[in-house]
């Protein structure tokens, strides 16, 4: 598989736009144990909200709402990615898949970075949609990624396409 978009750092306050509690409710980090009924149900209620959002996220993909995901970055997203910079290449991406034509099941995975690592340090969420797009012979992973910001609100923090090597 080859990116086609790098995974472009881009913030956005997600508590309006995924449902109330989200940004209450940071990802209970791996547990050496097996999780208790209560925080299985806790994890699956938050894996229901967060794939809300990336949803969400992807369909203000699809009508071109580059723009305003960007303006709602944090001041990290900000400093790694300018605006224009932004909307273009994933403007420019998206437009050679074509529309969206279906997205399957969503799969969520958490990961915490430590400092040093590649991404800023923290606790994420990575949202995975099977997506199928007009110009596309094959499913593209489509991947929605939020971070735990320091103030504990989950905000966007990337979104990549991974589209399968041409035969």
């Amino acid at each position: 598989m080859r990116s086609i978009t790098r995974l472009l750092p881009v913030f956005l306050l997600m508590a309006g736009a995924a449902g109330s509690g989200l940004a209450q409710q940071p990802a209970t980090p791996p547990a050496q144990s097996a999780p208790t009924p209560a925080q299985q149900a806790q994890l699956a209620r938050q894996d229901a909200e967060m794939s809300q959002a990336a949803l969400k996220v992807a369909q203000m993909v699809d009508a071109g709402q580059l723009g305003p995901l960007w303006d709602g970055a944090s001041a990290v997203a900000r400093k790694a990615v300018a605006r224009e910079a932004f909307v273009k290449q994933v403007g420019e991406e998206r437009a050679r898949l074509g529309a969206v034509v279906g997205r399957g099941q969503a799969s969520v995975s958490r990961v915490q970075y430590g400092p040093g690592a590649q991404v800023p340090a923290g606790l994420y969420i990575n949202v995975s949609f099977p997506s199928r797009f007009a110009g596309a012979p094959q499913p593209v992973r489509e991947l929605v990624s939020f971070r735990l910001d320091e103030d504990q609100t989950w905000r966007l923090s990337g979104y990549n396409l991974r589209v399968p090597p041409r035969s």
